[in-house]
């Protein structure tokens, strides 16, 4: 996060302070906003100092709830609050399966923390006071350490008005699909990348398009120096351009495990694309296969390999499953006070006592 908050960004911020008083402790750099407490943007530093940060923020501010973005950061709360002496109530928020912060991200010497991260995480969600899923899905998750769903569940608000605004364009007749996310081990781009030298070899006019950047950025590089002609990558575009990346695809392709919810499934059916993705985490809650999808088992490549046949081959197949993208889209489609009255009433629900 850097400050001043970019405009997309602020419609969040400036809904929920709408209704809600607020202070924000986020990793990032800047000034000029006295709602937010900037940390350090190094990991272990931000972690090593964030039960000390919020501890001076409940001596200073005096909530009455915190809410945390992640277990981690619950677990930070949690001992802030025992430091402070203070009564907040915490609200520990979980947005996708806690056990890929150290299995599916960055370096594989994050693994070594794998059995401490999971003891941190299941004593976060067990000691807090409430929590807050982003899907039914991930409310399984809490309910799984908890005992108990979710205390409410409702997606975050982002700022999609650059995929929902302009004209939707006709799904293209060329050979196209594009990946969008981070190059990181839960997004399975080896299995993506394994798929497409197959389908590569049986259609030599198709085109892969991947957007993102990560710690299997060299994955994505191999394929491209091995298929220049098939595979372009850019490791990070402006939302626009994203847009005009879908636009020229047939689909989508996400072979993610897991998500917690997908919110680039959303972006590419505001665009009127159809999703080849995975039928785990918060995916089949919003794509359907047949109808505006083709989900498949995680980490399949061979039916991976066959539904990107079918859309590559199919394009009236590609222009049915995308012609229900839309109104798909539109059942989710939340405005910023939307989302800030769902924050309102579950911290109003807390402090009466919800669990």
């Amino acid at each position: 996060m850097s400050l001043p908050l970019a405009p997309w960004l602020a419609k969040k911020w400036d809904a929920i302070d709408g209704v809600l008083d607020m202070r924000i402790l986020n990793a990032g750099t800047g000034a000029g906003d006295p709602r937010f407490r900037l940390l350090p943007e190094s990991a272990l530093a931000y972690y090593g100092r964030l039960p000390a940060d919020i501890a001076i923020e409940l001596r200073r501010f005096r909530p009455d709830v915190v809410v945390a973005s992640d277990p981690y950061v619950g677990a930070g709360a949690l001992v802030a609050r025992r430091l402070a002496r203070r009564s907040a109530k915490v609200v520990v928020e979980v947005h996708g399966q806690p056990k890929t912060f150290t299995r599916s991200y960055g370096s594989p010497a994050r693994r070594v923390m794998t059995p401490l991260a999971d003891r941190v995480a299941a004593w976060s969600l067990t000691k807090a006071d409430a929590t807050r899923g982003l899907s039914a899905y991930t409310s399984s998750l809490i309910e799984e350490i908890r005992g108990r769903p979710a205390t409410a569940t409702f997606p975050t608000y982002s700022d999609l008005t650059a995929f929902s605004e302009p004209a939707v364009l006709s799904v293209p007749e060329t050979q196209r699909v594009v990946f969008v996310g981070a190059l990181e081990p839960y997004k399975n781009p080896d299995v993506l990348a394994d798929a497409w030298r197959t389908v590569a070899s049986e259609f030599p006019h198709a085109t892969l398009s991947v957007v993102g950047n990560g710690s299997r950025r060299a994955v994505i590089d191999a394929l491209v120096a091995e298929l220049p002609g098939q595979v372009e990558h850019h490791p990070s575009l402006a939302p626009n351009e994203v847009v005009a990346q879908i636009d020229q695809a047939r689909a989508l392709v996400l072979p993610s495990w897991p998500e917690g919810l997908g919110r680039v499934v959303l972006e590419a059916f505001a665009r009127g694309r159809c999703v080849v993705a995975t039928n785990a985490g918060g995916i089949p809650e919003i794509a359907t296969d047949g109808v505006n999808s083709i989900l498949l088992p995680p980490a399949d490549g061979p039916a991976l390999v066959d539904a990107l046949r079918r859309i590559l081959t199919d394009h009236e197949l590609a222009v049915r499953l995308s012609s229900q993208a839309r109104d798909a889209y539109w059942a989710w489609h939340q405005t910023p006070d939307d989302f800030a009255r769902a924050y309102r009433d579950l911290i109003d629900r807390v402090i009466d006592g919800a669990r």
